[in-house]
């Protein structure tokens, strides 16, 4: 399966091709997720993804995603997590009991139109002071 859907198309472009990623919504270790871990093995990984649902702010989490550089094109795990995904709620859990740490992560498309109007333009450094140079006829002899 594929995560390449096509876009809408526009006059401008007549097909855009967007990735779907995941995104960083929360990330939990030690004390912290300890609480988290008990709730997993006592009412299983679908009540922990409601509960670490409430850390989600929709588009400020996913805009603090990408300015921090927590998106994803897999769901990053390693060898000895365990991943529980509800795909009707676009979320996935990742958790190790030995490390003791628990993540959600949250399943999007990027509109980068809409990213980058929100940004606006990027910083120039002050390059929006400078002149053009005067342009002169050369060395003269």
């Amino acid at each position: 399966m594929s995560n390449r859907t096509t876009a809408t198309a526009t006059p401008h472009d007549p097909e855009v091709n967007v990735e779907r990623r995941w995104m960083s919504v929360v990330f939990m270790q030690g004390e912290e997720a300890d609480g988290v871990l008990d709730m997993i093995d006592k009412n299983g990984p679908e009540a922990a993804i409601r509960h670490l649902s409430q850390w989600d702010y929709g588009d400020e989490t996913r805009d603090a995603a990408l300015v921090n550089g927590y998106v994803y094109e897999e769901i990053p795990k390693s060898p000895t997590d365990r991943v529980v995904r509800n795909d009707s709620a676009g979320y996935a859990l990742t958790y190790n009991q030995h490390f003791g740490y628990v993540s959600l992560l949250r399943h999007f498309e990027p509109d980068v139109g809409e990213v980058r109007e929100r940004l606006g333009p990027p910083v120039r450094f002050g390059f929006d002071r400078q002149r053009t140079a005067r342009r002169t006829n050369g060395l003269r002899l």
